[in-house]
């Protein structure tokens, strides 16, 4: 695959890697310092748009009274991204802590501004990591070969990869192990799972991250895990979240396009759609409709 940068650190709550191949133009920084700027940026990123960090301009945008508040191209950009998923899951992926309130949220751009009704807070978590991965992406459009991966939210670039796709493991929500390996020329791919943040209720019930909007409660729908392919993490992370969220059947017809690989909570893999895909696990293949 030729000379790459394999460069590592943490951000967002997860592991962040960046590959990076050789410059295109020699104005371009070395792929080493192209990392160091990206992993700046992606801590700004973070930082400026975390719910959990009073200073940030998330928190600031949450507290202030106003339904008409002024916000900078980056947090635009991160609230516009939410409303997109919404639009796009109907509202099963979205961008509000006050339940299906989405659709009273406005970017302007024009105005510089975000417009909700008081008392609406944002989270921009739930699209902030395939955003953050575009993001670096487009910045290493000037490199031969890149992935960016955001905690698994992967995006891919360059001419590099089109001659020699970048393999990506899929990992068992259960067991952990590699049950396959995606090749990925250009594009993004993401996964979700109800492995990765779950908890015992006092009650003994077990919870997880993923909520049902229309309940507020965590969504089991038979499935524990999917990894979709798509155009960007972007739209990847969204895709998996939704096909996670509404279970076994839909799953499959949201991921046809592209195609995907969905687990249900017994445990069986299923490859869905036309993907390239090196299995090392037995899994069925099936191509919705």
């Amino acid at each position: 695959m030729g000379p790459h940068l394999d460069y590592t650190f943490h951000a967002m709550g997860s592991e962040v890697r960046v590959l990076i191949g050789p410059r295109l133009r020699r104005t371009e920084p070395s792929p080493l310092n192209a990392a160091d700027r990206e992993r700046r940026f992606v801590l700004e990123f973070a930082r400026r748009l975390s719910r959990f960090e009073p200073s940030s301009e998330l928190s600031a945008l949450n507290r202030d009274p106003r339904a008409v508040v002024p916000a900078s191209q980056l947090l635009r950009a991160a609230v516009r991204a939410g409303l997109w998923a919404a639009e796009r899951t109907g509202g099963l992926v979205e961008p509000t802590l006050v339940r299906s309130r989405w659709r009273d949220v406005t970017v302007d751009d024009e105005a510089g501004t975000i417009v909700r009704p008081t008392g609406v807070l944002l989270d921009t978590g739930g699209t902030g990591k395939g955003l953050c991965a575009d993001a670096v992406a487009c910045r290493l459009a000037g490199y031969t070969r890149f992935l960016v991966d955001c905690g698994g939210d992967i995006a891919v670039g360059g001419v590099g990869p089109q001659l020699e796709p970048y393999e990506i493991d899929v990992e068992h929500p259960l067991t952990g192990e590699v049950i396959g390996r995606i090749k990925l020329d250009r594009g993004g791919v993401a996964t979700s799972g109800v492995n990765v943040r779950i908890w015992q209720r006092p009650d003994g019930a077990y919870a997880h991250h993923l909520l049902d909007p229309s309940t507020g409660r965590p969504a089991w729908t038979g499935l524990i895990g999917v990894t979709a392919i798509a155009g960007s993490a972007l739209e990847a992370e969204t895709l998996s979240k939704l096909a996670l969220l509404v279970g076994p059947d839909a799953a499959r017809r949201v991921l046809a396009d592209r195609g995907g690989v969905i687990v249900q909570d017994s445990g069986e893999v299923e490859l869905v759609g036309s993907l390239v895909c090196r299995m090392t696990a037995p899994a069925r293949l099936l191509v919705a409709s």
